[in-house]
């Protein structure tokens, strides 16, 4: 099965991938306009399941800064990339002047199969500074059953100097609260058990149980679920193909993020890179 790339011309800053122009998979939109103190930053929203369900959430109420499907890190060099308040051990959740943002630069490639494009994170501290600089790969494969994304990031530090990566686990001991790296928020629906054991998460360990789950490295982990009005139901499995991770999952959201890092800060040396290389399959149930 062949997928098409389209331009949506009514968003210029959008690609939108799909099955023929009848049936579109996912938007991916490069130039935003989401709200500063959201970190703004390219996302994917809507995504959509083989059979047309949407997947994804955008901006909820409870989390404006949830973006569909995004790549970030939570604080870099001290700048907010994910948006929202920022927690400190000494005064916890403020908002504060510190949001970075994400700017697409260029296309490297644009295929129906494959997008590269390179980013810039910006401090927001002095425009002028570009703290991160990223290209990004995003892969789309069909089956009969369902699609998969693939999504690839090579992070490299651009300065003279190491970057400390924290979350808020490892910046001021909010324990359990290592979310970072790419981002996944789902519709509000989609794990919502009403009394179905079939609707669940499951860890590569055989665990449903968060407490299980939530923070254990592993190499996946999957939510099977439901949509409404079609009921349809399927099942998304999230990978981490550069090895096992500690999992952040909030399934009351729903939303899950691939945390690279837990206790301990994520280090890029000067002048190098660290590549995060992620799959995500949305298969019938």
């Amino acid at each position: 099965m062949s997928v098409s790339l389209e331009l949506d011309e009514s968003d210029v800053g959008t690609v939108v991938i799909g099955l023929g122009q009848s049936r579109r998979l996912w938007s991916y939109c490069f130039d935003p306009d989401t709200p500063a103190n959201e970190s703004t930053r390219p996302y994917i929203h809507p995504l959509s399941s083989i059979d047309g369900d949407i997947l994804t959430n955008l901006r909820p109420n409870d989390h404006p800064w949830h973006h569909g499907i995004s790549f970030t890190l939570t604080s870099v060099d001290g700048v907010n990339f994910w948006g929202g308040p920022s927690h400190r051990a000494e005064d916890s959740y403020q908002w504060r002047s510190d949001h970075g943002r994400q700017r697409h630069v260029e296309w490297v490639e644009k295929t129906p199969e494959r997008l590269v494009e390179r980013l810039a994170w910006i401090d927001p501290r002095q425009e002028s500074r570009i703290i991160i600089e990223e290209e990004r790969t995003l892969q789309t494969s069909v089956g009969e059953d369902g699609w998969s994304l693939r999504w690839t990031s090579q992070i490299n530090n651009p300065g003279n100097e190491d970057l400390v990566c924290e979350n808020y686990h490892s910046l001021g001991g909010l324990e359990g609260s290592h979310y970072s790296g790419l981002q996944i928020r789902g519709v509000r629906e989609f794990l919502h058990q009403h009394g179905d054991e079939t609707i669940k998460i499951l860890g590569e360990s055989g665990s449903t149980e968060l407490d299980d789950l939530h923070g254990e490295s592993a190499n996946w982990v999957e939510w099977h679920g439901q949509t409404d009005t079609t009921l349809r139901r399927t099942r998304i499995r999230f990978e981490s193909l550069s090895g096992p991770i500690p999992w952040f999952i909030r399934p009351n959201d729903p939303m899950v993020a691939f945390a690279p890092h837990r206790e301990t800060p994520l280090i890029i040396p000067a002048g190098q890179s660290v590549v995060f290389d992620h799959a995500l399959n949305f298969l019938r149930a």
